[in-house]
């Protein structure tokens, strides 16, 4: 019998950016470039190799922009967990969030004290989710 031995994979950090009902929505939020802060995220990851994804409503809509950090598998095993960041709009938290990643994110570097001010709890569901 062949078996195969499962490696973990080295995972870089991931950002990924709710761009469901209320954040990215230029309606809403007039005032802010969505397009332009996800152009700035995805070429910071091509730059310093961390990712960026997008996708649909992640939930807290009342603290739209919304990103969750998630850690590279080298933070994961540092015990780094995802780390939600509510009110994600404007070009300092970008350049914080930049930074961090760039850094190693969650379990591998210490997010910059202002980014620490809009850590917002995830919904309950994500909650149980991260449990499993």
């Amino acid at each position: 019998m062949n078996r195969s031995v499962l490696r973990p994979v080295n995972r870089p950090c991931t950002l990924v950016v709710c761009r469901g009902c209320c954040c990215g929505n230029p309606r809403k939020y007039p005032g802010t470039d969505h397009t332009w802060q996800l152009d700035r995220l995805r070429a910071g990851a091509a730059e310093h190799g961390f990712q960026v994804r997008t996708t649909d409503c992640l939930g807290p809509c009342d603290q739209a922009n919304v990103i969750v950090v998630q850690p590279s598998t080298a933070g994961r095993r540092a015990g780094g967990r995802a780390i939600w960041i509510g009110f994600a709009m404007d070009d300092a938290c970008t350049d914080d969030l930049l930074i961090w990643a760039a850094d190693g994110g969650p379990g591998v570097a210490v997010p910059p004290p202002t980014l620490e001010l809009q850590f917002v709890a995830p919904p309950r569901e994500a909650r149980s989710r991260a449990r499993r």
